[in-house]
């Protein structure tokens, strides 16, 4: 009777508020969204149907008396919202051992998903399918509908819930009704943690949610009220009291803060802080020197010099000139581009720089870019028209349609200039590990330099190396170097600890490689060295990509050794031959996104796919996501089952005054074990090959 009596309450109340609402502003307000408490659009304990904006990102945390939450979502799609979170349960420690993890308390993470079925009309809500804290121990294991409809400045939401969100049971679960395995909820989970219990879905007891969020006419607050479904009866942190279902929250924003204080389950105040990003439009102020006006008319052919063209191109364009022909009506360039990200800002500053510098009777611009000495693709610029379009002299502007894209064409080309790809080189990069979650400490690092060198015998052969050199760490804190689990499985990753630790400058590659163009659109290496930190051997590559399609195809072939942690040089007994054939596949419908599948034997001679999906946002920024299924059982695998991580990749442009290219990755791996790992070549021919593939596929 009680659970009737909420049901008619909640939906009177939503009914009330939708029509008088409704009759009084009709149409749908600019809202700002903020985080819920564990991560993820919504209230406070409860999400909703809402999303951000595609590329919308937030770092949250909230203090709520016996848990802590670090977590950070992110809009990957207009459709798709997804969150990762670390709990700190205060009231329980890491383990009974405080040798192996001091006093330091319980950790748990976990990831959340949420799936927009269809976006709010007129009439009809906005409506979205959840899944949170899915794979793993499951403490927050919930799935839920819900639906948002938004009313001038108050924007209503209702949800059903399953788990956690449903545990007080206010609803019966209307999926019992079809099948008695949806009645009860199973409380175990299955393998070693970290996989999808897709069979507890929609199971056990379920409970309707909602709540109103009230956006003052002071801009920079909102008031949040959301009836909860959850009972705590049954919470990882013991049980904890409830004396209402019913709580309140203040948001009050200072972009790019959230600050939000809330008064919860009738007895416990909390706080909350979210910092946002927007993926799409960030950028950083550039100081590049401004593009070249182009002239009304080029240079006398006799007025033409080289070093001034190469010149102008390095320094405006980003482009460095290893060949050069000039024909009576074509000039052709080839060379590397250095600064500049995008393709269209690279070949308008190359096409302007040649406008100015080239003989006046040049019709065509063949502009070749290069990669690692291989041609990778020529884009051809109509002279006359690329100058009428950027003199702004026809009553359309439209660069792109002055230039096309196509591959290389070489044959007839007798270069008058070329500069030898010799000699010695330098670099100095930076590296980042980092450990999240750990018995010693929740957050553990280690980060510095990589200074490498190269030489390079021409065009197609160079060796070239790095060391690793440790400037900041506390890695010292591990107590336990050699991992203790069980397995069957040879120990190819999880003597990482020891790798780590050994010297604080190790000798991190070492490694001669050639590469070549085998035909048009298919490209190869072979490699041998100290190819990775662990494994030393020699292998080879081979890569068919055609020129600016969503499909590529690659494989390779390994016979590595792994690495003595204790000696730069010495190498052990184990052996492996591992290689895979990948798919790499851009579809249409995930604007942006790359996928990519190996099938193949990994460094533990487990055989399986790894599946990698990554989105890549109009600044650059990558986020990405990998498994690896094998047939290494979940018991053989360890904690966690099998082999799983993210991964942000952040443009180096984003960090500099100046255009330049490059990425950085920060990996974050839950639990790395020895299944599903794989050798990590030093250059991977689809990276190398990037110039193949337009920026507006990418």
């Amino acid at each position: 009777m009680k659970s009737n009596v909420k049901i008619v309450t909640l939906a009177v109340a939503w009914a009330l508020v939708s029509g008088a609402l409704q009759a009084a502003d009709t149409e749908v307000a600019s809202f700002n969204l903020s985080q819920a408490n564990r991560g993820g659009v919504g209230l406070i304990q409860t999400p909703t149907a809402r999303m951000g904006s595609e590329g919308a990102f937030a770092v949250n945390y909230a203090d709520n008396d016996q848990y802590r939450f670090w977590s950070a979502s992110v809009q990957l799609f207009p459709w798709l919202e997804t969150t990762v979170r670390y709990t700190d349960v205060r009231t329980r420690l890491f383990s009974q051992f405080p040798g192996f993890s001091g006093d330091q308390s319980l950790k748990d993470k976990g990831i959340d998903v949420k799936l927009r079925l269809w976006q709010e009309s007129y009439w009809l809500p906005e409506v979205s399918l959840g899944f949170l804290d899915f794979g793993g121990t499951g403490f927050f294991e919930s799935e839920f509908i819900a639906a948002s409809k938004r009313f001038g400045p108050v924007d209503v939401h209702l949800g059903m819930g399953f788990g956690s969100l449903g545990r007080s049971g206010n609803i019966a679960n209307p999926f019992c009704e079809a099948a008695d395995r949806f009645c009860r909820r199973s409380s175990a989970f299955r393998g070693q943690g970290g996989m999808i219990d897709y069979q507890n879905f929609f199971t056990g007891p379920a409970a309707l949610f909602g709540g109103i969020e009230y956006q003052t006419p002071w801009q920079p607050l909102s008031i949040k009220l959301e009836y909860e479904g959850n009972d705590y009866s049954r919470e990882r942190a013991g049980t904890i009291v409830q004396d209402s279902a019913f709580n309140f929250g203040l948001v009050y924003r200072h972009a790019p803060f959230d600050l939000q204080l809330s008064y919860q389950r009738g007895n416990t105040l909390a706080f909350s802080a979210s910092y946002k990003l927007d993926f799409q439009t960030l950028s950083q102020v550039k100081f590049d020197p401004p593009p070249q006006q182009v002239k009304a008319r080029g240079l006398p052919r006799k007025e033409f010099t080289r070093t001034k063209m190469r010149n102008d191109l390095y320094f405006n364009a980003g482009f460095v000139t290893t060949r050069v022909q000039l024909t009576d009506d074509e000039l052709i360039i080839q060379g590397e581009q250095v600064a500049f990200r995008d393709d269209d800002v690279s070949i308008e500053r190359i096409s302007r720089v040649l406008a100015n510098v080239a003989p006046h009777n040049v019709k065509r611009y063949r502009i070749i870019v290069e990669q690692a000495a291989m041609p990778m693709v020529e884009t051809v610029v109509d002279a006359a028209e690329f100058r009428a379009q950027a003199r702004y002299d026809r009553l359309e502007y439209d660069l792109k349609s002055t230039y096309v894209r196509q591959n290389p064409q070489l044959d007839e080309v007798n270069w008058q200039f070329v500069n030898q790809n010799r000699g010695l080189s330098f670099s100095l990069e930076t590296f980042w590990i980092q450990m999240l979650g750990n018995p010693e400490a929740f957050f553990m690092y280690q980060g510095g330099l990589l200074p490498g060198a190269s030489y390079s015998f021409n065009d197609n052969w160079l060796v070239g190396g790095a060391l690793k050199a440790t400037v900041l760490e506390n890695f010292d804190k591990f107590n336990f170097k050699v991992d203790s689990q069980d397995s069957t499985l040879p120990r190819v990753r999880t003597f990482s600890r020891e790798y780590a630790t050994r010297s604080r400058v190790t000798l991190d590659k070492l490694f001669a490689t050639g590469r070549d163009n085998l035909t048009e659109n298919v490209f190869g290496q072979v490699y041998g060295g100290y190819l990775e930190a662990m494994f030393a051997g020699v292998g080879a590559e081979v890569l068919y990509r055609p020129i600016d399609s969503r499909f590529a195809v690659g494989f390779d072939l390994n016979y590595v050794r792994q690495r003595d942690f204790a000696s730069e040089y010495k190498l052990f007994d184990y052996s492996v031959l591992t290689g895979f054939a990948t798919l790499y596949w851009q579809p249409s419908f995930l604007n942006n996104s790359l996928v990519s599948v190996s099938a193949g034997r990994f460094l533990a001679k487990d055989v399986g796919v790894n599946i990698d999906v990554g989105k890549r946002f109009n600044s650059g920024i990558v986020v990405g996501a990998f498994a690896a299924i094998t047939d290494a059982t979940s018991a053989e695998y360890g904690e966690g089952s099998f082999t799983k991580g993210f991964y942000l990749s952040i443009p180096f442009d984003l960090m500099s005054f100046k255009s330049t290219r490059g990425q950085g990755a920060i990996p974050w791996v839950p639990i790395a074990r020895d299944g599903g790992q794989m050798l990590q070549r030093p250059v991977k021919l689809y990276g190398l090959t990037q110039e193949r593939q337009s920026v507006n596929f990418r």
